[in-house]
């Protein structure tokens, strides 16, 4: 039920898309916002938001519209009938949830009027107390059945909630009145896609789950479990909300395979895998069940209607509208938006460099993903924490490389969408046999996109794409072994084959390197030579300021990146990688050549390049100016306040 009061801005009113009409019974309804419907029950969901707190024409709705599409409902269904429910990670993927950890996107969904709100795996990036604290600002219930304390196996949150409706009730219903369930459902993948540790005692014992096992079956349970006991009191209707989705998922934790192994669900709203889509799955039993998700980023905003006046009782009907056909606002969740983005704007606004080329994490047309293969961004961000650090080599998860940056200006906002995470930069000392496996891992679900596929620096390897992956995992998808035959092939390091029983300096994040984050268990072991030296942002600040003077050049010009990486099959192994030549001195335009392994003495360069612009002369990073953030990620706690003098902080490490 919306919360927020105030004028609206109308802009033109657009005809709404039916995106699918689901099977068996599952009505479309004509408009999402129909005429005044009193005996129905309108549900709006959000999915994946990741910081998409502004509208953008065509693109986003922004919370503002999301209120608008609200209020919309409450004047065709009334008030009493219309619910408002995200589907997890919404508080992290850019700068307004980093520098506020989750505070401000909270606040403004207080503004919306969220009723419930599923936790996904990003909920937990600023750690398990922060994410408590949040829960107790929202106003929203948060639902999860299969989020639980291990010692105890009690649920953290509600497994579910049932609400009661003013609506006509369910056709045969004796207590004459509707009750709709809501079943949270969090995908057991959070345990290596958010920080593992937020999820573990001091001692690196789990002592929260997510119903995670080697077959689901678990998962299931936990799911008709709820179920059931929604059911039992009294439910005419459960609508599962999962943060499950289906493309490149593990197999086992798909929203379609909840459904089909269990029953009693009589809709879906799902998330996580950024996909849009309206759909049916059938359950055990057979039964259809719709299934719908909304994209990411307030690309669209989703419509479920229960319609109990059909014969059966069992009308549903799923709607996505998308941001091109409504262009409405709610004044005073906009003016709450324009608040917020005034006391980041100063500082994210800072010009703090410039490109001469643009720097892809994704491009759709050019078939360019940083989750599948190499790209310039990926490079970029590689190259960054290599020089940042004084490393050999360097990797970086691409689920952690979030956003492209245009040729032009390079800002502190620029800079945050691409590293939102916070993730404090570290080196370790691996060995050869280490950062292979390391790589095995990173391509084990290719050709399916991974957060964990891995961009590197100093280092360029081939991927024999004819064999199958052999990787074996343990339930809470953490890497076990490579148990056959190898897919990556040719590892080189400053050209040179990779020595398995050697060691080399390391460098990445704490996610990947101390925490096992997308089941890179690895280096945990790994002696650690240089630890949370700074954050992500601030390592990408200092290497564009100090190591490129300012301007990432044409080095970076290819989108596809500098063939670090190659994609091969058949029996044709790729040719070696040639030495390249040397990258200029930093900001002097000079070749610095050096064939130096020692970690103090090892340099850094642009992409192709065979060495580098140094660290500082003590062997530390040079970190230079960074403005608040980088003051920020240095001692730990930010500045900026909002409006009502909250604190806010901008330090952490999850990623």
């Amino acid at each position: 039920m919306s919360k927020h009061r105030g004028s609206r801005r109308r802009m033109p009113v657009r005809a709404a898309i039916i995106a699918a009409a689901c099977l068996l019974g599952i009505a479309a309804p004509s408009s999402a916002f129909a005429e005044r419907v009193d005996d129905e029950v309108a549900i709006a969901f959000t999915n994946d938001v990741h910081c998409a707190v502004d509208g953008s024409a065509g693109e986003a709705l922004g919370y503002a519209g999301v209120a608008a599409a609200v209020d919309r409902l409450e004047a065709a269904y009334g008030e009493a009938n219309v619910t408002v429910i995200d589907a997890g990670d919404a508080i992290q993927g850019g700068p307004v949830g980093l520098l506020t950890e989750g505070e401000a996107i909270v606040r403004l969904m207080n503004a919306v009027g969220y009723d419930y709100a599923v936790p996904g795996n990003h909920e937990y990036d600023y750690g398990m107390q922060r994410l408590l604290s949040l829960v107790e600002l929202s106003d929203a219930t948060y639902l999860s059945c299969n989020f639980t304390e291990l010692g105890s196996g009690a649920p953290v949150f509600s497994p579910y909630a049932v609400k009661t409706y003013e609506a006509k009730p369910a056709a045969g219903d004796a207590d004459g009145v509707l009750k709709v369930a809501y079943v949270g459902i969090t995908t057991p993948e959070t345990l290596t896609k958010s920080s593992p540790a937020s999820f573990a005692d001091d001692d690196g014992t789990y002592i929260y789950g997510f119903s995670e096992d080697e077959t689901g079956e678990a998962l299931y349970a936990r799911v008709q479990a709820a179920v059931d006991a929604a059911r039992a009191e009294g439910a005419d209707y459960v609508v599962a909300v999962g943060h499950l989705g289906r493309s490149g998922i593990t197999d086992r934790w798909t929203s379609d395979a909840v459904i089909s192994h269990t029953t009693g669900i009589d809709a879906f709203i799902d998330g996580h895998s950024h996909e849009s889509y309206v759909t049916s799955v059938a359950n055990e039993d057979g039964r259809q069940v719709p299934l719908a998700q909304t994209g990411t980023k307030l690309a669209a905003v989703g419509e479920l209607t229960i319609d109990p006046d059909d014969p059966d009782g069992e009308v549903l009907s799923f709607e996505l509208t998308s941001a091109a056909d409504f262009t409405e606002t709610a004044d005073d969740v906009q003016a709450q938006v324009d608040a917020v983005d005034a006391e980041l704007a100063e500082e994210l606004d800072r010009v703090v460099g410039e490109s001469t080329v643009a720097l892809v994490s994704e491009d759709e047309r050019a078939g360019l993903y940083v989750r599948l293969g190499e790209t310039n961004m990926g490079d970029f961000v590689a190259d960054a924490y290599r020089a940042a650090t004084g490393a050999q080599i360097a990797i970086v998860n691409g689920g952690g490389v979030r956003s492209s940056i245009d040729a032009g200006p390079i800002t502190n906002n620029d800079l945050y969408g691409v590293q939102p995470f916070g993730n404090e930069l570290s080196m370790v000392e691996a060995t050869g046999q280490q950062i292979l496996d390391a790589l095995e891992m990173g391509v084990s679900e290719y050709p399916e996109a991974s957060g964990g596929f891995l961009q590197v620096s100093g280092l360029t390897y081939a991927v024999r794409t004819d064999i199958p992956s052999s990787v074996e995992v343990d339930d809470h998808g953490a890497f076990l072994r490579v148990a056959g035959e190898r897919r990556v092939r040719d590892v080189r390091v400053a050209g040179e084959p990779i020595d398995p029983a050697r060691t080399y300096t390391l460098a990445s994040h704490g996610y990947l390197l101390h925490e096992g984050g997308d089941g890179m268990t690895m280096f945990e072991a790994c002696p650690v030579l240089l630890e949370n030296a700074m954050t992500d942002v601030q390592g990408l600040m200092t290497y564009l300021s100090e190591d490129l003077g300012g301007v990432v050049s044409d080095a970076y010009a290819n989108p596809a990146g500098a063939e670090r990486i190659v994609m091969t099959s058949g029996d044709a192994e790729p040719e070696p990688t040639p030495d390249p030549d040397p990258a200029p001195e930093p900001g002097t335009g000079e070749e610095t050549p050096s064939d130096a392994t020692d970690p103090d003495d090892t340099q850094v360069s642009e992409p192709g390049a065979g060495s580098d612009a140094r660290p500082g002369s003590d062997g530390l990073p040079q970190t230079g100016d960074t403005g608040l953030a980088g003051a920020a990620a240095a001692g730990g706690i930010g500045v900026l306040c909002f409006a009502g003098g909250i604190a806010l902080l901008a330090y952490r490490k999850r990623g």
